[in-house]
C-alpha cells in the first residue's frame, strides 16, 4: 500500500498535460541568401519565438512589421518642444505688453513695443519656414512610404 500512494503522489506532480499537445515536426533548410530575408523578415515582426512567427506566416495570419525611422521621431519630438517653447514666448508676449502699459509712460511703452513688433515680425517669419520646413518632410516622407 505504501508503493501504491508514491505511484500516485508521481502522477500529481509536475506540469499538467495539455489537451492537444503539438506533437508533429517538420525541419527547413535555408541557404544564406534566405536565411539573411528570413531573419530580416523576423527582426521587423517583432515576435520573440521564431517558430510563433513561422506559424503566422504559413497559416496567413497577418505578420505585422513596424519600421521606427529614428530621425522621423527625433523631428516630431524637437518640433513638439519648438512648439510649447513658442506658446510659452505668447504667453510671456502678453504679459510684457500689460506691464509697458502699467510701469511705464504710454510714450516709453509704445517705444519698447516698437522693439518687441520688430522680434516679433522676425519671429513670425522663422515660423513660416518652420512650417515650410515640415510640409517638405512630410511629403519626402509620404514618398518613402509608397
Amino acid at each position: 500500500m505504501n508503493e501504491n500512494n508514491r505511484r500516485q503522489v508521481k502522477k500529481t506532480i509536475g506540469r499538467p498535460l495539455k489537451t492537444d499537445p503539438a506533437i508533429f515536426r517538420y525541419s527547413l533548410s535555408l541557404n544564406e541568401e534566405e536565411n539573411a530575408r528570413f531573419l530580416a523578415l523576423f527582426d521587423k515582426s517583432d515576435m520573440q519565438v521564431k517558430a510563433h512567427f513561422i506559424k503566422s506566416c504559413l497559416f496567413d495570419k497577418t505578420v505585422k512589421t513596424i519600421q521606427i525611422d529614428k530621425g522621423t521621431v527625433d523631428f516630431y519630438m524637437r518640433l513638439t518642444s519648438f512648439h510649447t517653447q513658442f506658446r510659452n514666448v505668447g504667453v510671456n508676449y502678453n504679459q510684457i505688453v500689460k506691464l509697458l502699459y502699467k510701469n511705464f509712460s504710454e510714450k516709453k511703452a509704445s517705444a519698447y513695443l516698437f522693439k518687441l513688433e520688430k522680434q516679433t515680425t522676425e519671429m513670425a517669419m522663422l515660423c513660416r519656414q518652420i512650417i515650410e520646413l515640415i510640409d517638405e518632410f512630410e511629403v519626402k516622407n509620404l514618398k518613402k512610404q509608397r
